[in-house]
Order: structure tokens, then sequence, then C-alpha cells
């Protein structure tokens, strides 16, 4: 076959032909018609892996084959086919220039190392998209592993393409970046760093995908949404999304509210300012009018006994209030606080239920402070039911004789 084409070239130089000009005519002509067969062969091996894919989707409970299509795996192991197919043709396609030959080699083979690493990156995007389907996996940072097996590909990839171009063998590159390894490291510090950060987040469980964080010193309060390996993106209340370093959930101080999700309550706690020139002993006028509220009747009942007795006890002169042991309408609105949030059925009896009485600011008011857990954790209905307590409690300071200061909102947890 060979002879041929020399016997072929000779006939054509006796007629006086442009040889040069029908070598290239003949290059393009066959190089024509063998990509035409390449894109017919990636067309149709396409096709026969999609269709392999769907048929096993529909016999296979699992999602994993799915997610295969959803990543153009076919696509990109379709061209694998015509990769083969070209390199088994090459030296029959050009026989006169060796140098032309080894050329398209390497390019054939430079082509085959990146098809090879996207047909990696479709398969780890499919098992990505996998694991996030299973509950254990939905709140774990699976984002900065596949990152990071992506860049290993990746740096795995360009050696072997410089290898190719260059002819030295890969073990010659990988001495070569051990010399260049402390610039490495200055270049890729924030990937390095990032992917300590992940690895110790996911060790020690520090933060999920879903966990209500709040980094002031990023100005952070809402949802991590994604955690890959340089940047952990949070999903503030007001809608606007903070981006803040993987590292610096390792560095620096922040708050994460799981514990509060998980937990039997959300805290309440908040105050109630009472007007100090409102609050005085109680009358037996008063007493017998408190007596039929029903939240503290027992208890008004025992403790008047109790006062009773140790002021007899102690032969007190209670011609005067102050003289003894007396109580007062601030004492028995406390306990009536106390008893009220007790029986409140969204209040959790699991965890601590006080009021307590706060030191007395400089403008004559007394803080009486709320310290509960509501069993509602959504914000808007916590807050509801927030408001909905001290509503009642303020309009009770009526019937105890009791003036509020001021409102002052406590930050609630």
């Amino acid at each position: 076959m060979e002879y041929n084409r020399y016997l072929f070239i000779e006939l054509l130089e006796q007629q006086n032909i442009n040889v040069e000009l029908v070598w290239w005519v003949d290059f393009l002509v066959i190089t024509s018609f063998l990509i035409s067969i390449s894109f017919l062969l990636a067309v149709l091996s396409k096709l026969a892996i999609s269709s392999f894919l769907k048929k096993l989707s529909k016999r296979t409970k699992t999602h994993l084959d799915d997610y295969l299509l959803y990543s153009q795996f076919p696509l990109y192991f379709s061209r694998i086919v015509p990769y083969f197919f070209l390199l088994s043709v090459v030296p029959f396609w050009i026989i006169d220039s060796p140098y032309a030959t080894s050329i398209v080699i390497t390019l054939l083979n430079i082509y085959g190392v990146i098809v090879t690493i996207w047909i990696f990156r479709s398969i780890l995007q499919t098992i990505r998209a996998f694991l996030l389907t299973l509950d254990s996996f939905k709140d774990k940072p699976i984002d900065s592993y596949i990152q990071v097996l992506m860049l290993l590909i990746w740096t795995i990839g360009i050696i072997v393409i410089f290898s190719i171009i260059t002819g030295k063998e890969v073990g010659y590159f990988l001495t070569a970046m051990g010399a260049i390894s402390a610039v490495l490291l200055l270049v890729f510090k924030d990937t390095i760093l990032g992917f300590v950060a992940s690895i110790q987040i996911a060790a020690n469980d520090l933060v999920r995908i879903g966990d209500w964080v709040t980094m002031e010193k990023y100005g952070a309060d809402g949802d991590v949404i994604e955690i890959n390996l340089s940047t952990v993106k949070i999903q503030n209340f007001d809608k606007t999304i903070t981006t803040i370093p993987t590292y610096s959930l390792i560095s620096d101080s922040f708050k994460n509210w799981r514990g509060m999700a998980e937990s039997a309550g959300r805290r309440i706690k908040r105050s109630i300012l009472i007007s100090s020139q409102s609050i005085h002993f109680l009358g037996s006028d008063e007493l017998e009018k408190l007596h039929r509220i029903e939240r503290i009747s027992t208890y008004l009942s025992e403790r008047n006994s109790e006062i009773d007795k140790e002021n007899q006890a102690s032969n007190s002169d209670k011609s005067l209030a102050i003289n003894g042991r007396n109580l007062t309408n601030l004492g028995v609105y406390r306990q009536y606080v106390e008893n009220y949030l007790k029986t409140h059925p969204r209040i959790s009896d699991q965890l601590t239920v006080m009021c307590r009485q706060l030191p007395s600011n400089q403008f004559g008011a007394t803080p009486l402070e709320v310290y509960a857990f509501s069993i509602e954790k959504e914000w808007k209905t916590y807050e509801h039911l927030t408001a909905d307590i001290f509503d009642h409690l303020l309009a009770a300071l009526h019937d105890f004789n009791l003036e509020s200061f001021e409102i002052n909102n406590v930050s609630c947890d």
C-alpha cells in the first residue's frame, strides 16, 4: 500500500502536478473523514451508555445511576471511544511525517488525560449528589472533600500532561514539585487551611448545614447553607448572604445555636421594670382581694399562716406594717408570675422556670426578670408566645397595685 502511494506521487510529478497541494488535499479529506467517524462514534457511544443507565435505573432502587445521568457521565465517557479510535489509526493516517505523527499522538494523549479528568469529575459530582440525599450526610461538609479530590485529580492530570509534552517521566515532575513545595504551600495556603478546617469541623461536629450560627466579627447571623473548601455561606435572617473563610470557624469565636434547637426549649429572658414607688406592704383588704386569684390563693394561705405564727412568737407590734414580717405586693406578684409560668402549657417544665428581682437602677425602677424556656423554638411562634406572656403579666400589674416604669427588652436567646 505504501509502495503504491509513492508510485502515485511519482506519476503526479511526471504530469507536472503540485504534489504538496495534492498531499494537503489528501490529508484534509482523510482528516475530515476520520473526524466524522469519531463524532459518529461519540454520539453512538453516548446513546448506548445513556440507554443502559436508564434501563438500569428502572430496575434498581438506588438513585445513584440517575445522578450519573444528571452529571453528564455518558457524555464524557463517550469521548473515550473516538480517542482510542483515532489513536489506533494515526500510524496509517500520517505515514510520510514521523514528526507530525508524534505531534498528533501527543495531542491525542493530552485530550485523553483531560477527558479522564472530566469523567472523574462527573463521578465525584454523582457521589456528592447521592450522599446529600442520605440523612447522615446532609449536614456534613461534602463539598470540601469533593473539592480536595478534584484538586488532587487536576494536579495529577497536569503533571501527566507535562510528562506527555516533555517526554520525561512523571517521577521527574514529582521530584521538581518537592523542590518548590514551599512556593506551593504559600500559593495554596488558604486551600490547605480550609481543608484542615473542614476535617476539624467534621471530626468535632462544630457546624452542620442548617445550623443557626452567629459570628459578630463578620456580621453573620443566620443559617449555614453551604460548607466548602475555602468558604462557609451563611444566609442571614434578612436574606443576605455572608461568606466567611472556612478556617475562621476554627481560629475565631462564633456561636452555634444548635444546642438550643436540640434542647427541650428556647430561653425567654426578659424584664419588666416596676416603679419602686408602687411597691408597698399588703394590707388586709388587699390580701383578701388577692386571695381570689386562683394561682396564688394556696400560696397566700400558707404564707399568711407562717407569717402570723412568727409575728406572734416575736410579739411584733403590728400597728405598723414595717414591724415583723409582712407580704409585699411585689413579692406576691413575683410568686404569681412564677406560678403562671409553671402552669403555662407552652413553657417547658424540664428546664428552669424562675422570676427574679434584679438590682434597682438609677431611675428608681426595679427590674423583675422572667427566666423560662419556651417549647416553641420557631422564631415567629416563639416571639408571639413571648408577647402573649408579657401582655398577661403587664395587664396583671394593676391587680397587685403595681406600676410599670418601662419595658426593657433584653436580648432573647
